[in-house]
Formats: structure tokens, sequence, C-alpha cells
């Protein structure tokens, strides 16, 4: 028998946060793996809409050079 997950409340939702701040990369590096991939939504505990805002907020700030596209 498969065992019920427990539901983990998504983050920025438990904070009414919006949006995802880009300009935040200490904010952003724990949502990274150790080779800088943006971590699935099952190990963020991110409902859909703010995972898909993370993801977005995570690739503009490496376009600005603000966080690495790989670490080695």
């Amino acid at each position: 028998m498969a065992r019920a997950q427990k539901h983990r409340e998504c983050p920025f939702c438990r904070k009414k946060m919006i949006d995802v701040d880009y300009k935040d990369p200490a904010g952003l590096t724990r949502y990274l793996t150790a080779w800088a991939k943006i971590r699935p939504r099952k190990d963020t505990s991110a409902c859909a809409k703010h995972q898909r805002r993370l993801a977005d907020a995570i690739k503009r700030a490496r376009f600005l050079a603000l966080l690495p596209y790989t670490t080695r």
C-alpha cells in the first residue's frame, strides 16, 4: 500500500508573496542544486504558479549574471 503524502504548504503562499524577486540571489540559491540546476517542485514544495515564477526569476538572474549557469 502506498502511503499518503503529507501536503507541505508553498513557502511563497505562506508569506503571501505574489512575485519572486530575481534581484535576491541569496534567496534564489536555496532553490538550486549543487550543480546550479533548478530544484524540482517536489523538493521546493512550491505550488505550480510559484514554481513557474521561481524558474523565471532564476533564469532572469542568470541572464543578468547574478547567478551562475553552472558551478563547474
